[in-house]
């Protein structure tokens, strides 16, 4: 996608407003923006799409900043992890992350795009609609990294040891001993002779 420059059009509505709500629709490689302000009359204004980089969210934040005293921005909790979240709180600003499951859907409406889910994230933030989700310490989060991590290699290792045994299985080959996984079967798995140089 590209990245067009940042442009704010509407003066008119926010040139006295106190707070703005920042809708953002992080991606990968670009982060979709709309903003409105604390009026409840005010329309909501999309941005469009700008860079991920720090430089690209100071030249965002700048560029609001000139439009009001505070904002308050919102995103939905993703893979892209909690780092915008943690940079905008460095720079004294409030984020707030949300969980998507929890964002108020209208029934029957499927579409999402980037543009929509941006305005809606604004217009929620600003009828305080949103709930947010917990953020963790980056302590934390680096003990979930490993325990996920964890979790996923013994999974992983769980399912290598039954496609074994089913391989093993399929060919004849029975293990007489009393346990599995023992260094006894270790050393029997290794002196193993298949059928075929292939297996």
């Amino acid at each position: 996608m590209v990245v067009t420059p940042l442009t704010l059009t509407r003066r008119s509505a926010i040139d006295h407003s106190t707070t703005l709500f920042v809708g953002l629709d992080v991606h990968r490689d670009f982060i979709s923006v709309a903003y409105v302000p604390d009026d409840r009359e005010a329309d909501i204004t999309y941005l469009g799409p700008i860079g991920t980089r720090e430089s690209d969210i100071d030249k965002l934040t700048r560029q609001l900043k000139a439009k009001a005293s505070r904002l308050v921005f919102a995103y939905e909790a993703g893979p892209s992890g909690y780092g915008l979240y943690r940079y905008l709180l460095s720079k004294g600003y409030t984020c707030v992350v949300v969980a998507p499951s929890l964002i108020p859907r209208r029934s029957g409406d499927r579409v999402k795009t980037d543009r929509r889910d941006a305005v809606q994230l604004a217009r929620l933030m600003r009828s305080g609609d949103l709930s947010s989700v917990y953020v963790p310490k980056i302590e934390d989060e680096a003990i979930r990294d490993l325990s996920r991590a964890r979790e996923d290699t013994l999974k992983g290792l769980k399912a290598a040891k039954l496609r074994l045994k089913s391989f093993l299985l399929r060919h004849g080959i029975y293990y007489t001993g009393r346990a599995s996984w023992t260094p006894a079967h270790l050393r029997w798995l290794a002196e193993v002779v298949c059928p075929t140089p292939t297996q």
